[in-house]
């Protein structure tokens, strides 16, 4: 199964931590960016967050975003890109 989105995260964001066990544990695959090692990570979270380094935001591959979601909001993210 390939990823369906992009997890932008820090590796001191507890957050992001507790979304990416998660996830892990609900066998959902997806990419992590770590936003202080790239750049460019850190200006696709701003366009999605008004300017601001929020994390976790997840980029779904047709564009939409979710800022520090439950797993459930995930998977209904996931379901309606399946529809």
């Amino acid at each position: 199964m390939s990823a369906t989105f992009t997890m932008y995260s820090t590796p001191w964001c507890g957050y992001c931590k507790r979304l990416k066990s998660q996830l892990e544990r609900e066998g959902i695959v997806f990419d992590e960016v770590d936003i202080e090692q790239h750049e460019e990570a850190a200006f696709v979270v701003e366009q999605a967050n008004g300017g601001n380094q929020t994390v976790p935001t997840l980029i779904f591959a047709d564009g939409s975003a979710l800022t520090n979601p439950s797993v459930a909001q995930v998977k209904a993210q996931l379901a309606a890109l399946d529809a």
